[in-house]
């Protein structure tokens, strides 16, 4: 078994990050496009928008995590959105999400942010075990509501 890295991605990992980010779109039913991915990952990079978190086995890409800044008005604090988290196939059921996750909360606690918070489909039951594992809540106080554009 390889030995599992995980670290803050830097614009050097672009050509690591397209494909995992590519199929992390087509697992919600996107159809993949490489140089689209590879566009709007390379301008959260260039414009400072997120922060990336890579992982790999050995010497391959096999996740990430990517975390959006917020800030909450109530709390007069830093938040963050932890927007998307995957694992390729390859790389399940070796802890690889739970460290991705532990990149993000230790990242988010440096610059004091008060929380974090994901969304995951409701059908995502494997995706709810592992956060709920790693001590995520579900909110029961809030209802969430989108407004399409």
């Amino acid at each position: 078994m390889n030995s599992i890295s995980v670290r803050q991605a830097v614009l050097a990992d672009l050509n690591d990050l397209v494909p995992l980010f590519d199929s992390y779109r087509q697992f919600y039913r996107q159809t993949g496009d490489l140089q689209a991915a590879r566009d709007f990952l390379s301008a959260r990079f260039n414009h400072g928008e997120s922060v990336l978190f890579i992982a790999y086995a050995g010497e391959t890409p096999v996740g990430f995590t990517q975390l959006y800044p917020g800030f909450s008005s109530v709390s007069l604090s830093r938040t963050f959105v932890l927007n998307d988290l995957y694992v390729a196939p390859s790389g399940r059921r070796q802890g690889i999400g739970t460290q991705l996750i532990s990149a993000a909360i230790d990242y988010a606690r440096k610059l004091q942010a008060v929380r974090l918070t994901l969304s995951t489909e409701i059908t995502n039951e494997t995706a709810q075990a592992l956060y709920q594992t790693a001590g995520w809540k579900r909110d029961e106080t809030f209802f969430v509501y989108h407004y399409a554009l």
